[in-house]
């Protein structure tokens, strides 16, 4: 079996390493010793952009906010489900990540980062989903492991009764906000409640038919 090979690492605000790894034509991308994302299981943030793009089919125009650029699988998968009028921002908080989208994963990314429906904002997803009311018409959230974040305790904020206020205001009636999580979080969909959406529960394999078992939040405005 090929050996893993390391290609780049950086130091999360936490101080905890994020690597990139590759074996072969398969990437890792991994926090310490977990593992975020691996490029040969896509199935669950494909899901993430497949079940918001459902939400709002047959509406023009859309403008969806992506948190969390990862490998580019929800990205790819919002580009092949939207139409030609929509409007995708993906914001990504650490250079490095799109470094590693424009360099060693490029194959992996193909076109996507330059189709003309796309635009990459380098900074803090919360800074745009603060930024002003019914600004979009889904946002989809990929940030750290979810609900129960890894790599940075600011990201809980997102997570909050207040960012999934923040969250709901941003959104325009009938919005989709959609959240990838590893496990269920029956709290978190407490206060999606509370803040306001209606919710759907949706257990999407890792894989397309095998890996483990992630959970995605679908929640609507009214």
């Amino acid at each position: 079996m090929l050996p893993w090979v390391r290609l780049g690492a950086v130091k999360t605000d936490d101080g905890v390493e994020l690597k990139l790894m590759q074996r072969g034509s398969e990437f890792s991308i991994m926090l310490g010793a977990n593992e975020l994302m691996n490029s040969r299981l896509s199935g669950s943030e494909e899901a993430l952009a497949n079940l918001a793009a459902a939400e709002l089919a047959g509406r023009p125009g859309i403008r969806m906010l992506i948190g969390g650029l990862g490998m580019g699988f929800t990205l790819r998968a919002a580009l092949n489900a939207l139409d030609a009028t929509a409007r995708i921002t993906v914001a990504e908080l650490m250079p490095a990540v799109i470094d590693w989208a424009r360099g060693p994963m490029a194959e992996v990314f193909g076109t996507s980062l330059d189709d003309p429906r796309v635009a990459l904002y380098r900074g803090d997803v919360g800074e745009l989903i603060r930024a002003g009311a019914q600004r979009w018409d889904a946002i989809l959230l990929d940030v750290d492991n979810g609900p129960e974040g890894l790599t940075r305790e600011s990201n809980d904020a997102l997570y909050s009764a207040e960012g999934l206020g923040a969250a709901f205001r941003a959104l325009t009636p009938g919005g989709v906000f959609s959240v990838w999580s590893s496990t269920p979080n029956p709290a978190f969909t407490r206060r999606l409640r509370k803040a306001g959406f209606t919710v759907a529960e949706v257990p999407t394999r890792a894989g397309r038919k095998r890996g483990a078992r992630h959970m995605i939040w679908v929640g609507v405005r009214g």
